[in-house]
Parts: structure tokens; C-alpha cells; sequence
């Protein structure tokens, strides 16, 4: 665990600006909850935060933290990493749903990224970006949010939107790992709008995950996992698979050192 003596980090979370405005907590992006994990925590973080527009500076509270930047472009990324201790990566490119889709008559929905917002652009250059640029300033410690999934190429996610979002993240991951700056790799299942910390936590490897019936976790779980990841040197070097057992079932988990211990992959 941190040395409760020692100067607190500063960690910078990118993605922090949230989908909608946040009336329901469970039901934000996660990066918005990971920066409000943080900053609620402003006795052991000094917590800074990346959005792409004005309007997600406002939306989580604007102030000298909070930066505006392009993770397409490099440059846009060194004033927000100068000086940082620990990076949050939790930038993704969204999928949208065409318009015009009656689930009444049948058939599919149809999806797609916008022009320049496709995974390579952000999931493969936009955290490529990040990670050089955090490497350049001397950062101590990566925490990257992949996905389940990665290792099956033709995993019906990356034909939604022809955009292969599996693939791009799976190549970022390597990329962190391969770098020489310590991380922690978190792959997520499904993710849930649901309460956190009331679920028992389960960690793998290799989508091993993805034959069981354990294959989702709430958004709020995923986000404290972030923060405790900071926390141990047991999470450096390593990556996971993370799910939760469903509610009431289990015991909720509390003890990370524990968790963290039963994580042996690099990757």
C-alpha cells in the first residue's frame, strides 16, 4: 500500500468527460467515474482530468485540472501529463446506432463510428499518443481499460461499424506492455449501470472468463479497480481479466491486495 507519509500522486485520467450529463452515477461513462473516484479521495490523489470539448470540461466541473485535448494529436497531450505520477487511459471510440431503426419490423440495427473517430484513430493512435507522450514525461505508472474478447479476431464486436475495435485496443495493449513504463492492463466484461462494491470481484486471463456464466461487471466495480490499482505494486507488469459474480451471490470484495495477488499474466 501508498506510504500515507509520502507526497500525494498526481494522476491523470483521460476520458473523464462522461456521456450526458450524470444525474444517475451508475449510469456514467467510465472515465467520469474513475475522475470522481479520485478527486473524492483528495486526501491520497491530486487528481487531474482530460475531456475533448469545452462542454465535457464543464460538465465535470471545469477548474485548473481539467484540461481540453485531442488524443489524436500528441501535442495536445503534454501540457496535461507534465508532472503527472500515474495515467488512467479510459478513452474508446464510440459506436452509434443509425437512425431509422424499428425494432418492430425486424431485422438489424445498423452501426457506425464517425469519420476520424474510428478504433485505429483512438483506440490504437489516440492511446499510442498517450502512452508515448506519458513515457516522455517520466510517468511512474499506466492503467489502460481494454476489453474482453481481444484474443478472438473475428469476435462479433469488431464487425459492428466495420471498425475491428477488438483488434486496435488488443495492439495499444501490447504497445503499453511492450513500452518499460510499469502498467496494469484492466480487461473488462460487459459492462453494467449498476451499484458497485456490493458484488464479488473475479479476475483471469486470456478471456478464459468469457466460457463462464461470470462475464459482466458493474461500471462502478471497474472504476475502483482503476483506483486500487494505483495502490499496489502487486498490479505493475501485470493484466487481467476482471467480471463480478451477480449480486447476493459470494461475498462483496474488499481486500485488493487479495485480489491483485491471484493476477500473474504480463499480459
Amino acid at each position: 500500500m501508498a506510504d500515507s507519509s509520502a507526497p500525494r500522486p498526481t494522476v491523470l485520467v483521460t476520458g473523464a468527460g462522461g456521456r450526458t450529463v450524470c444525474a444517475n452515477p451508475q449510469a456514467c461513462n467510465l472515465g467520469n467515474i474513475v475522475y470522481n473516484k479520485l478527486k473524492e479521495r483528495s486526501e491520497q490523489f491530486i487528481t487531474r482530468g482530460l475531456v475533448r470539448t469545452e462542454e465535457g470540461k464543464q460538465k465535470i466541473g471545469g477548474g485548473d485540472g481539467v484540461y481540453i485535448g485531442d488524443i489524436r494529436d500528441q501535442n495536445h497531450l503534454v501540457p496535461a501529463v507534465q508532472g503527472i505520477d500515474a495515467l488512467i487511459i479510459l478513452t474508446s471510440a464510440v459506436l452509434k446506432m443509425k437512425p431509422g431503426f424499428d425494432p418492430s419490423k425486424g431485422g438489424r440495427p445498423e452501426f457506425y463510428y464517425e469519420d476520424g473517430m474510428y478504433p485505429e484513430q483512438v483506440d490504437w493512435i489516440g492511446q499510442k499518443n498517450q502512452i508515448d507522450t506519458a513515457k516522455a514525461a517520466g510517468v511512474k505508472h499506466i492503467v489502460l481499460v481494454g476489453s474482453m474478447g481481444g484474443t478472438n479476431p473475428n469476435h462479433p464486436l469488431n464487425s459492428l461499424g466495420n471498425g475491428n475495435i477488438l483488434v486496435w485496443k488488443r495492439k495499444s495493449e501490447q504497445y503499453l506492455a511492450d513500452s518499460g513504463v510499469p502498467y496494469t492492463i484492466i480487461r473488462p466484461g460487459g459492462l453494467q449501470d449498476k451499484d458497485g462494491g456490493v458484488r464479488e470481484l473475479i479476475v483471469g486471463k486470456d478471456d478464459e472468463l468469457l466460457q463462464t456464466g461470470t462475464k459482466s461487471i458493474p461500471r462502478a466495480d471497474v472504476a475502483e479497480v482503476c483506483v486500487q490499482a494505483l495502490q499496489y505494486e502487486e498490479t505493475k507488469f501485470k493484466a487481467l481479466d476482471l467480471a463480478s459474480k451477480p449480486e447476493g451471490t459470494g461475498t462483496p470484495t474488499k481486500d485488493f491486495k487479495s485480489l491483485f495477488s491471484q493476477v500473474t499474466a504480463r499480459f
